[in-house]
């Protein structure tokens, strides 16, 4: 039986560090400033041989509902309210302190099984602290430290025993989870629509991705607001899309500015969150704002995704704002072909997070990109088709010898791979190899998706030697 556990606290106890050691990996952002995570994040856990949800929360904090930390802690309200158990956290090095107080109270009137960590409790000092946490009446602490990995074994005695049913797995039972947790492994290796698609949203801060993801999920699942760089962790939601049937995972991540604006240590653990988050996706959707489209950065931006070799579509948000929408959506269109030509022909797709207008339109293009990014093409049709692509403009001479191109291949597709084998082919201009890959694109319909060409020649058994 699997079960959900939320980490709760104030800013700056531990409770992403904690989160990383449960799931193994460094998913959560860490940081000694405080308040560094905002949106729940959910991963699965391990913990000995019990396997389960665990939910990253923002540190609970003061303030009004409309305030950024009031809307941080409805995030962690809904995360209790998901949740089947609390670890409920405090810093031991720190002791107890009056927010704890409150916020054990607001706990306590969960009313779910309830496990009081106190963290950072290595050396002599933090074991004070975690004696003074008897004082928050939440039953025995369990002295931790996320850190250093001490103090599991005590974590994994008290889930027992405050969830007796549900870490009550037969032997079979675990094994079986155990089988599915390392079977879950995603080598994205063919096309096959029973797995779910990953798409990552990105784009410059403020353009409104965490408010497209939740009006498509039909709830306030990522924390949004007016306030630019609201989104710090990419965040991982998974959404079955029923108009598709289609299961689908998607990412929000912090907004991406130019390397140089980059202020903090902070904003560059978020950016390189949000990079990560693009070379795990399959389809990449770059959301510009319309009402002021195409800046440098949106183009950087898709440059990159095409560089890490994923399938982009770009989503106009903020539609809703924009008058003689036809004229302009045409102008837009011709303006990302010519901007972006290495990804030529890319859906651009106008959307409102506000109203929800075109969400569907920018699933069903993400998915199409995907199809075209996994697409093969067999090397008989390839050949005819260079066939007719020599004739009509034939590669030009170098030094009196003109370059010869025997055939072509694709050896592999995620995203398209083309080899071209002949001579000379190291001399072949950058425009000729650039209207081979217009004809691919154009022939075998291959829009937007990054194309890669190798060029291979054979080997010269007379290179090096002297004429007689």
């Amino acid at each position: 039986m699997s079960f959900t556990v939320a980490i709760i606290g104030r800013p700056n106890v531990g409770k992403s560090t904690l989160f990383n050691r449960l799931v193994g990996k460094k998913l959560a952002l860490v940081d000694d400033q405080p308040g560094v995570t905002r949106d729940r994040r959910a991963g699965e856990a391990r913990l000995g041989d019990l396997n389960f949800t665990v939910i990253d929360t923002a540190g609970l904090e003061g303030g009004g509902v409309e305030t950024l930390s009031g809307r941080m802690r409805a995030q962690t309200e809904a995360a209790i309210e998901d949740a089947d158990a609390i670890f409920f956290v405090v810093d031991a090095r720190v002791g107890v302190t009056p927010e704890d107080r409150h916020f054990a109270a607001l706990a306590r009137r969960a009313g779910k099984p309830l496990i009081l960590i106190a963290n950072k409790a290595e050396g002599k000092a933090g074991e004070a602290g975690a004696y003074e946490s008897f004082a928050l009446g939440l039953g025995d602490p369990v002295p931790l430290s996320a850190e250093h990995g001490e103090g599991f074994a005590e974590l994994y005695s008290a889930l027992l025993a405050a969830l007796p049913d549900a870490t009550a797995l037969a032997e079979d039972e675990a094994e079986e989870g155990r089988r599915l947790v390392l079977a879950d492994d995603e080598d994205g290796s063919e096309l096959d629509p029973s797995k779910p698609l990953r798409i990552a949203v990105v784009g410059r801060p403020n353009a409104g991705k965490s408010t497209l993801i939740n009006r498509l999920l039909g709830e306030e699942r990522l924390l949004t607001g007016p306030e630019a760089g609201v989104t710090r962790d990419s965040i991982g939601v998974e959404h079955f899309w029923p108009k598709g049937a289609r299961e689908l995972k998607i990412f929000d991540t912090a907004g991406l500015r130019k390397r140089a604006k980059v202020e903090g240590k902070l904003e560059k653990l978020a950016a390189a969150d949000a990079l990560r988050a693009v070379k795990f996706a399959e389809v990449v959707v770059v959301l510009l704002d319309a009402t002021i489209p195409f800046e440098k950065q949106d183009l950087t931006i898709v440059d990159l995704v095409a560089r890490e070799g994923r399938a982009p579509v770009i989503g106009l948000n903020k539609w809703d704002l924009i008058e003689d929408k036809g004229p302009k959506l045409i102008e837009l269109r011709e303006e990302a072909d010519r901007l972006l030509p290495q990804t030529r022909g890319v859906a651009v797709v106008p959307v409102s997070g506000a109203t929800g207008q075109g969400v569907d339109a920018l699933i069903e293009a993400a998915i199409k990109a995907h199809e075209v990014w996994n697409k093969r093409i067999s090397t008989a049709r390839l050949n005819r088709w260079l066939e007719g692509a020599l004739e009509q403009n034939p590669p030009p001479a170098v030094a009196g010898r003109r370059i010869k191109i025997r055939y072509v291949t694709q050896p592999k597709a995620r995203p398209p791979h083309f080899v071209v084998f002949g001579n000379q082919l190291d001399e072949l201009p950058a425009s000729y190899q650039r209207y081979l890959v217009n004809g691919l694109r154009q022939t075998f319909d291959l829009p937007g998706t990054p194309i890669r060409v190798t060029l291979k020649q054979g080997d010269n058994p007379y290179a090096g030697k002297k004429r007689r």
